[in-house]
């Protein structure tokens, strides 16, 4: 199975990706899939965040044991 992008708007995006992965590979895919256009590019989401509301920066994907879901943030 592949990486995704699940969900896009125009301040933020959410990938399931490999739970291998790190930071910097997400990013990575995010910007090849979906370019930001800022010069800081996508930014992944912290647990400091607001708007994670106590959730948890990775969260397993409930039909890919391997795979977690991210939000990254323009």
């Amino acid at each position: 199975m592949n990486p995704e992008v699940i969900r896009h708007s125009l301040l933020s995006l959410q990938v399931c990706v490999p739970s291998s992965w790190d930071d910097e590979a997400v990013r990575d895919f995010a910007e090849k899939e979906r370019p930001c256009g800022t010069t800081n590019g996508w930014e992944i989401r912290r647990q400091s965040s607001k708007y994670l509301a106590g959730c948890d920066e990775r969260v397993q994907c409930q039909d890919r044991s391997d795979f977690v879901h991210i939000v990254l943030d323009a």
